[in-house]
């Protein structure tokens, strides 16, 4: 006995707990308490509380098993707040699971006994229950109505818990209703109460919520900001439900930005963990929202099949069907009250009057008696008949729609199909161009064997984003200077492919018509060429290039090495005495700019052994890690510092493989190039 004590205590305070380890404690302690259990009234309890626990850690089926062994043990036992606490269980599971007529039946049912046992707590918490089915079943006015019921009871008895629970709700509908701040002012005072009693997946809930808000109000920071902290709160107590929404508006929110590449990797991973749970409601909302995503990025087949799967989850959670149940249940309801409440005022009356009756006759008693039954059976049969016809009514018409909504999903079908083969048509076109295009602009560019013939200790690192790129890189050999760029122009894929045509052929002119080999004068000389092209355009076209170009000559002694250096917007970085240094660029671009100056040509003597970096913004830009953030010119300077001393072969690997564990499964955001030359 003190033993079971003891672990009953423990499960107590494990509760105030909130991290994925406690909500385990907590359980295993409750299977402990079970299995030593010998008194049948304690054991009810416990296997309510580890039903509570289960559904909240979406383990639904072993939550409904074990609050169906409540319920009958507490019937058996005649345990009326065990039978309450059962019915409140599997109501609140067959919620979870989107049955929601099934889920306001108990919810009914734990309300009838609470109510005759003037249980004011339970009543507050049941009221509450049945609103949640209303809300979700977009009755909001209903739903409004028993929130209030409840938190005025709520507040009578001064429990907090249930404060802030209606008050959440209360928000969420005038969110639904879209008065914004009417929703803030309730979730704000409901986030207050649920922080101070340490509730925190209701603090999930509401931060989440709060979030959502923001984000109706195009305030994105702040959505993100409030979205976050709601991630991290769940994650942290393992709600997955929450989790699965936070990911799924965290997703929204950055397609808003159109920072898309960020916004499909979350939005997979709600669409992911919500088919784990079967989150219905959160599956309808990521699907629409990646049928915008992927419109608004050319995925056509995709988007084709994003808005099917919202049409199935918006279509499965609000019908007719569920919504007639819904009705019909709290008609019997008030029925069954009703009846209760006139057959105990009725019971009152016939027991005075049984009284003043004594010395009447048994033969009028009994001629009285069977007068009424046989109203009552003539009323059942007519009810019975009544509702028979109505139901025969209700399924030829189900029936009718039934067939009509099949008729329409055929139609659809054929649409899509359609539609497939056009996309699928267009796609082979353009990726027979596309590839055309890249054997073009693979003409462009220098053979990697003739970079080896003369800058033997170096490397290329190209990765573009697509099948053809806006970043090249160019080489040419002049007399005894060795000239090597890395450029990126605008755009990528097919635009900054031709940019790139562009630019690669007003280096060359530079240098084999013009015969300039100085950097700065090199690039100026570029310009001008770029310009001309461009200016033929009767459209205004901004387009050009940023550039890191360096010239390379040995003087009489071997060990020195004399360097010319000039950069449009890309510096150049060199290691020298083992620490990295940086050459500005001038602050402009190869294109139209309204302070046109001439480009500056910096010189540098270099030892034997010095290494020189080039490159463009492709590598720095790119989002991943664990918060999914830009690697940066910092993390980059850093490990070409760590590399340095490793074979020229050996770093091109290295950073080949960082940059993909850094970009793990999101999207490649733009065309990578870096060059590295040890002289």
């Amino acid at each position: 006995m003190v033993l079971r004590k003891f672990i009953l205590f423990i499960v107590f305070f494990s509760s105030l707990l909130s991290t994925v380890f406690a909500q385990k404690h907590i359980v295993d302690s409750m299977y402990s308490v079970l299995s030593i259990e010998k008194d049948d009234t304690n054991k009810a309890m416990t296997l309510n509380m580890l039903s509570n626990r289960l559904w909240r850690m979406d383990n639904n089926d072993t939550a409904m098993a074990y609050a169906e062994k409540a319920e009958v043990l507490s019937e058996k036992l005649m345990y009326k707040k065990g039978i309450t606490s059962a019915f409140r269980n599997i109501g609140t599971i067959y919620y979870n699971k989107g049955i929601y007529p099934k889920g306001l039946e108990y919810f009914l049912k734990a309300l009838t006994i609470d109510k005759e046992a003037a249980y004011k707590k339970g009543i507050s918490g049941d009221l509450t229950s049945i609103a949640n089915v209303y809300y979700f079943q977009a009755d909001y006015s209903k739903a409004l109505d028993y929130y209030q019921q409840a938190l005025d009871i709520a507040e009578e008895v001064k429990d907090k818990e249930n404060i802030a629970r209606n008050l959440g709700n209360m928000g969420n509908i005038y969110h639904k209703q879209g008065n914004y701040p009417k929703a803030l002012e309730y979730d704000i005072k409901a986030l207050e109460i649920k922080q101070k009693i340490g509730d925190k997946s209701g603090t999930a809930n509401t931060l989440s919520n709060i979030g959502q808000i923001y984000s109706k109000e195009h305030d994105y920071s702040k959505a993100l900001e409030y979205d976050f902290q709601s991630l991290a709160v769940a994650r942290e107590i393992g709600y997955k439900s929450i989790i699965a929404l936070d990911l799924a508006n965290i997703g929204n929110v950055y397609t808003k930005q159109k920072r898309n590449a960020i916004a499909k990797a979350y939005l997979d991973s709600a669409i992911v963990l919500s088919k784990d749970i079967k989150g219905k409601e959160i599956l309808k909302g990521a699907y629409e929202v990646m049928a915008l995503l992927d419109s608004a990025t050319g995925n056509y087949k995709s988007t084709f099949e994003d808005y099917k799967n919202y049409i199935v989850y918006r279509d499965s959670l609000i019908n007719e069907a569920n919504t007639k149940k819904t009705v019909q249940a709290e008609m019997n309801f008030d029925f069954e009250q009703k009846q209760a409440v006139e057959k105990a005022e009725q019971d009152k009356k016939d027991a005075i009057a049984e009284q003043q009756r004594k010395k009447q006759a048994v033969i009028r008693n009994s001629f009285i008696a069977g007068f009424v039954l046989m109203l009552a059976l003539a009323f059942f049969i007519y009810r019975g008949y009544r509702q028979k016809r109505e139901a025969n009514i209700f399924i030829t018409k189900q029936k009718e729609e039934v067939e009509k909504q099949k008729n329409i999903v055929e139609e659809q079908k054929k649409l899509v199909e359609q539609q497939k083969d056009l996309v699928e048509e267009k796609n082979k076109e353009i990726l027979d161009s596309i590839t055309y295009a890249k054997r073009l602009q693979d003409a462009i560019l220098p053979p990697l064997s003739l970079i080896k013939q003369y800058l033997p200790d170096s490397f290329v690192l190209y990765k573009p984003k697509d099948v053809v790129s806006g970043d090249f890189y160019w080489m040419e050999k002049a007399g005894g200077t060795i000239l090597i760029a890395a450029a990126d122009c605008t755009g990528h894929g097919v635009p900054g492919a031709l940019v790139s045509v562009v630019c690669s052929n007003a280096l060359n002119r530079t240098v084999k018509e013009f015969k300039i080999t100085e950097p700065g004068k090199i690039l100026d000389k570029v310009r001008e060429l770029v310009l001309e092209t461009f200016e033929k355009s009767e459209s205004n076209v901004q387009d050009g290039m940023d550039v890191s170009l360096i010239a390379i000559s040995r003087q009489s002694s071997v060990n020195s090495i004399e360097i010319q250096w000039s950069g449009a917007h890309n510096p150049l970085w060199y290691i020298q005495d083992n620490e990295i240094k940086e050459v500005a660029p001038d602050k402009q671009p190869i294109g139209k700019f309204h302070l046109q100056k001439p480009f500056s040509t910096h010189s540098l003597g270099l030892k034997k052994g010095d290494i020189l970096y080039l490159f463009t913004d492709g590598y720095a830009d790119q989002f991943g890690g664990p918060k999914g953030k830009k690697f940066k010119y910092k993390q980059l300077s850093d490990k070409l510092k760590e590399i340095s001393d490793k074979p020229m072969a050996e770093q091109k690997n290295i950073l080949e493989q960082t940059l993909e564990n850094w970009k793990g499964d999101l999207e490649q955001i733009d065309d990578v190039l870096l060059i590295g030359i040890r002289v």
